[in-house]
């Protein structure tokens, strides 16, 4: 009996040191397991910041792309407005009639286009003029004769001839008369470098046949009005 107490003692403190050891575990255990936690939280911020990064690249290429591709749609416009300015300021113009001396063929406040580039006056063209020998404001007339075209008019027919050819004016209102207000002489041959020039209204038009309106130099030519744009019902080719 006195044998087996004592091996009894003897094992107590073996359980005993084991029970410490599994303590130890557990308070080794326990101490562990927060930073466990803590590198898995770590791991997670930065599986999160690598998910978030291709999502900041996408929307920089998203955003990119979508001003790009406004710009494609925005660029043809400018270049366009661009031409459109230029042909209007170096090519085209637009001018409005004023009076009735182009009458029937264009009528008061009508809207043509104009142009002027590398433009050379021929016989029955319409052309604008700045001003003329005494007179400041602009004109719309038609030119009758050219630098070096011989020309004459019977104001008793009304009859008008170029280079010995009978003019066919479809177009004129009223009879070729003599103007009574500062008549000037009909040139026999158009001096070089300038036009004669007359309205379609003959019976309401000052103009060559005057001398306040005189021969036209080539120089204040404007331009030749190439077709109407408005009233839109009359839109088209004056010609």
């Amino acid at each position: 009996m006195s044998e087996q107490k004592e091996k009894t003692e003897s094992v107590a403190p073996e359980n005993e040191k084991a029970s410490d050891t599994e303590e130890v575990k557990k308070e080794n255990e326990t101490v562990t397991v927060p930073e466990t936690k803590a590198e898995t939280i770590r791991e997670k911020e930065k599986n999160d910041d690598k998910n978030q990064e291709p999502d900041d690249d996408e929307s920089a290429v998203s955003l990119y792309g979508m001003v790009n591709s406004i710009f494609e749609w925005i660029q043809p416009l400018l270049v366009a407005l661009v031409c459109v300015t230029m042909l209007l300021t170096f090519v085209f113009r637009q001018v409005t009639v004023s009076g009735e001396s182009m009458q029937n063929t264009l009528q008061n406040n009508d809207r043509l286009i104009i142009s002027g580039l590398f433009y050379e006056p021929q016989v029955g063209d319409i052309v604008v003029i700045s001003h003329g020998q005494k007179y400041s404001s602009p004109l719309i007339k038609r030119v009758i004769a050219t630098e070096g075209q011989t020309l004459s008019i019977d104001f008793d027919t009304g009859d008008v001839v170029v280079d010995g050819v009978l003019l066919d004016e479809p177009y004129t209102f009223g009879e070729t008369k003599r103007l009574t207000q500062s008549p000037m002489e009909v040139p026999a041959v158009i001096p070089e470098g300038y036009v004669y020039v007359m309205g379609d209204h003959r019976n309401a038009s000052l103009d060559s046949r005057s001398e306040i309106i005189g021969l036209i130099n080539k120089k204040d030519i404007v331009g030749k009005a190439e077709f109407r744009i408005f009233p839109f019902s009359s839109f088209g080719s004056i010609y």
